[in-house]
């Protein structure tokens, strides 16, 4: 999902039906109209970027245990906004010594000054795809994968034109292959739940999503090969050992400070696990290997890009936005999950009791429930770029002067809960995107490294996969509010875990606890089950 991201026009007219603006309003609410936002055009004072890096060594170590320890990360930009009442301001990021050889960059926390990072005439993306360190192209089978290179390299094109080109040719197979993968991961739980009174969200989750992915896009089931359901396991260790540097492992601080942010993991320790992931991308995407030779891209080099588009960026992205789904809607209560219940089922009565793209078209509710996740929670919510050249960069209160070659940072977060540019932006608002007005904030939703309302292109650091993963996000929701009238859940610090009870019950809402998502409560159409799910964030 990401810059990670994860040229075919026609890749775009399959998905265009999938971002058409939401229309409609729900309940007779008004919808959440645009603040007032500065123009251009008026004069703002040009200022010295505030802040400071501190002493050599000991400040990236101390913003470092700020930001993973003392604080955290939210309330270290924040403090830091405070002291220097600026939304652009110098500081250090995470990982610093010694894995990082430069921990300094400009951070832009605000909705106006983080769109530049977009701008790749003025910024440049090289081997900044996980910030301020690269990790070791051991991890990658020795190739500089599509999401570290610049859109001047003259890979970066032929790369993306081939995620194109993959998008293209599974068009067709997303929505059976979601349904059949997502009702097996029902049918599991139920049964489960049934049988045992407990079962693991986690595990079925993290196999559906990985199981519809391969099957979606290469025609090929996992648990059909030498793979078998090991999938998701070889990736999150495969993964930990390229974030890990930026990751907290609820260890005590000075052993997680030692191990795994003081030198790099070492490669060879996954090496076996690697191989295994990529032998199956191998063996199962012979027909865009045989597309990548027409562009000049050896069958080795695109299939290690293959399976990163695959695992890290979009199986990464969905094990992460799914549960943020699940919490928000959660959070909204029954009333929300009655009119999604009731929106979903009739447009699907209407279109013959089978799901189509035109039958999401006719659920606005939905769709701008999606585009809120992706709002207040995106699943990267982290970007980074070089400037290419001095540049001036403005927030909504003061022109700031940025020299050619620094670092500039954005925590997309705080962009995307502005409160000059949304109203009531720490509230998930499930119509803020219907009708005109929602339509005209979408250009506002920045998950996919670009504004919802720009496509990518080979000439962009957009998203690749940014309309499936919005098609596929809608899926979740669809299919969820197809089987379940209501849910709740518990964020909690434990393991996945799922108990049961065939006992009637009442959702009477969510309960936040810290960190994790728990599903408490599924209540189905037909019969009702108690279920409670610990998720632990990718």
């Amino acid at each position: 999902m990401a810059s990670v991201s994860l040229p075919f026009t026609s890749v775009h007219l399959q998905c265009q039906a999938i971002v058409r603006p939401v229309r409609a309003s729900v309940s007779g609410k008004p919808s959440v109209s645009e603040p007032p936002v500065k123009t251009l055009s008026e004069k703002l004072p040009l200022k010295k970027i505030p802040g400071n890096y501190g002493i050599p060594f000991v400040g990236p170590i101390k913003d470092r245990l700020d930001y993973f320890y003392n604080q955290g990360r939210d309330e270290f930009f924040k403090s830091k906004i405070q002291k220097y009442q600026s939304t652009v301001f110098r500081t250090n990021m995470p990982p610093g010594p010694f894995i990082s050889p430069d921990p300094k960059v400009i951070a832009l926390l605000d909705g106006k000054s983080f769109p530049v990072l977009f701008d790749v005439s003025k910024i440049e993306k090289k081997d900044l795809f996980t910030g301020t360190y690269m990790p070791s192209i051991d991890l990658t089978g020795g190739y500089r994968i599509l999401s570290y290179l610049d859109p001047s390299e003259p890979k970066h094109a032929k790369l993306k034109q081939l995620i194109f080109f993959l998008l293209k040719s599974s068009a067709k197979r997303v929505i059976p292959e979601f349904e059949a993968c997502y009702t097996e991961l029902y049918d599991t739980l139920d049964k489960e739940l049934a049988e045992k009174g407990k079962s693991s969200f986690q595990t079925v989750n993290d196999q559906a999503g990985f199981n519809f992915l391969c099957r979606a896009f290469f025609r090929s089931n996992p648990p059909d090969t030498k793979l078998g359901d090991d999938g998701p396991s070889l990736i999150s260790k495969w993964v930990f050992f390229q974030l890990g540097p930026v990751l907290s492992l609820g260890l005590p601080k000075y052993v997680e400070e030692l191990v795994i942010r003081t030198f790099p993991l070492p490669p060879f320790l996954v090496k076996k696990d690697y191989q295994r992931l990529y032998d199956f991308f191998y063996h199962s995407s012979g027909f865009v290997q045989d597309e990548a030779e027409k562009l000049g891209i050896s069958r080795e080099e695109v299939c290690h890009n293959l399976l990163f588009a695959t695992c890290f960026n979009t199986f990464g992205g969905m094990k992460i936005f799914f549960p943020n789904m699940l919490k928000w809607i959660s959070r909204a209560g029954v009333k929300l999950h009655t009119d999604l219940a009731q929106e979903i089922r009739s447009a699907i009565r209407s279109n013959g009791g089978k799901l189509t793209m035109a039958a999401m078209e006719q659920m606005p509710l939905m769709k701008s429930v999606v585009y809120e996740g992706l709002r207040i929670e995106p699943p990267v919510p982290s970007q980074y770029g070089r400037a290419k050249k001095d540049l001036l960069i403005e927030s909504h209160d003061a022109v700031y002067q940025v020299k050619a070659g620094e670092m500039l940072y954005g925590y997309q977060p705080f962009a995307t809960k502005d409160p000059k540019i949304f109203e009531n932006p720490e509230e998930f608002v499930p119509d803020r995107f219907m009708g005109d007005d929602g339509e005209r904030l979408l250009k506002h939703v920045l998950w996919s490294n670009g504004p919802e309302t720009e496509d990518p292109t080979t000439a962009n650091k957009q998203c690749a996969g940014k309309d499936f993963v919005v098609l596929v996000s809608r899926l979740f929701v669809v299919e969820l509010f197809r089987r379940y009238d209501s849910f709740e859940i518990e964020v909690g610090k434990t393991m996945v875990i799922l108990t049961g009870s065939d006992q009637p019950v009442k959702p009477v809402g969510s309960r936040i606890v810290q960190g994790q998502c728990e599903i408490h409560q599924l209540c189905s159409i037909k019969s009702h089950l108690v279920c409670a799910h610990h998720w632990k964030p990718f």
